[in-house]
């Protein structure tokens, strides 16, 4: 008897190509502060956001188990490219080579910095998939934007509660923390609202192109299960 493996589609991995890269980017981008009206920010924000918007997608069509795998993928390719930076940034440059200085402030990322960013990505990621799937199977088809909104919140809540205090606790002072973590989470809300019709077109158009439609019946929630599919 032939077993039959798991499978995944063409636009799925398109998803999770876009989500990996958004993720190594918003490494890259996080090295400059821009400024925000009365408000500094690092460039990243402009694209660490779109990863929360793909994870609601993939969660709405796909379901938790594809959403289980995008998130490990994009973890593990991100700890990657992290890893491969940090490499290169200690191999001794050559005599000729003069800009070590901006090199490594792009990929010399401290690894209490990194550290802090893979454990909030992940809690923070696996939060907002595991909200998304639960007010599905309570609301069906209806309520996308309720659900796309506050898994949002509640996932860049937690990613914000771990990563602020762990990367930058006793550099920020403690009293500006709260402040520092409620703009990050109602900056990137904007952000998922402004993005909102977009996001609804293409969940819809995905739908009818996959011709799938996913309930979490059933299913365990466990982060471990990367391979039931």
């Amino acid at each position: 008897m032939v077993k039959k493996q798991p499978t995944v589609s063409v636009l799925f991995m398109l998803f999770s190509v876009l989500f990996c890269v958004c993720l190594i980017a918003a490494n890259i981008f996080e090295t400059k502060q821009v400024a925000f009206f009365s408000h500094s920010q690092t460039a990243g924000v402009i694209v660490f956001p779109i990863s929360y918007i793909i994870n609601d997608c993939v969660c709405e069509v796909w379901g938790y188990k594809k959403t289980r795998l995008l998130i490990w993928l994009g973890f593990l390719m991100n700890f990657f490219f992290v890893a491969v930076g940090a490499l290169c940034d200690a191999l001794p440059p050559a005599e000729y080579w003069d800009n070590q200085a901006g090199f490594h402030a792009i990929f010399g990322l401290a690894p209490r910095i990194a550290a802090a960013s893979f454990v909030a990505f992940v809690c923070g990621s696996f939060i907002n998939a595991y909200v998304m799937s639960r007010m599905k199977l309570r609301d069906g088809e209806n309520r996308f934007s309720l659900r796309a909104i506050l898994s949002t919140i509640f996932g860049e809540s937690v990613d914000s509660i771990i990563f602020f205090p762990l990367a930058l606790g006793g550099i920020v002072p403690w009293s500006e923390m709260p402040w520092l973590m409620l703009f990050q989470v109602g900056l990137k809300t904007v952000y998922e609202i402004i993005a909102l019709p977009i996001t609804i077109r293409v969940v819809r158009a995905v739908k009818r192109a996959e011709g799938t439609d996913v309930y979490d019946e059933g299913i365990s929630y466990s982060i471990w299960k990367l391979f039931d599919l």
